[in-house]
């Protein structure tokens, strides 16, 4: 194979959306921290949604990016909480993937905390190919279609690196 083709996990993206400045946020930086073990930065609004009692530069969620061995060995333990499966409608055209975790307890490793309570999370994976970075030079480079990642190919690598099922439409209706 060529080593220019060889994928590999460019960055993992933890993220829980607090919707609210204040303890829930404060909670979701906690459990971020933990889970990491890296310092998690806050997100900000950027528009005004009266409705939702939103306004700009109002910091509502939380998330954590981890790369390199890191972001391979939490990804080990997100995908375990989700039993070792992921469903098709879940990969982009661009190759890239994300899931969620309906409780952190589920996760190995990490135990109940009871003044956090019961929280879920995001978890988001961009996937990349050696050469790739050639796109953020310039805004005028470009990549090649043959060298960008495509779904079928992620599909693949993710089964193959962390023996992962990957559930088809047809299956998808079947579990519920």
């Amino acid at each position: 194979m060529n080593p220019m083709q060889k994928i590999t996990i460019d960055k993992v993206t933890l993220n829980i959306g607090a919707g609210e400045a204040g303890d829930k946020l404060n909670k979701a930086i906690k459990l971020l921290q933990k889970i990491s073990n890296s310092t998690p930065v806050k997100t900000i609004t950027m528009a005004r949604i009266p409705t939702w009692n939103l306004r700009p530069k109002l910091p509502i969620a939380a998330k954590v990016t981890l790369r390199h061995e890191k972001a391979f060995d939490i990804l080990k333990r997100l995908l375990a909480a989700n039993e070792n499966k992921i469903t098709e409608r879940k990969f982009d055209r661009n190759g890239n993937f994300s899931f969620g975790v309906k409780e952190y307890i589920d996760i190995p490793g990490v135990e109940y905390m009871p003044e956090i309570g019961i929280i879920g999370l995001d978890v988001a994976v961009t996937l990349k190919k050696p050469g790739y970075r050639v796109k953020l030079r310039r805004p005028s480079s470009k990549i090649s279609n043959k060298h960008k990642i495509t779904k079928e190919e992620a599909m693949k690598f993710i089964k193959e690196e962390f023996k992962i099922q990957i559930i088809t439409r047809g299956e998808e209706n079947e579990l519920q």
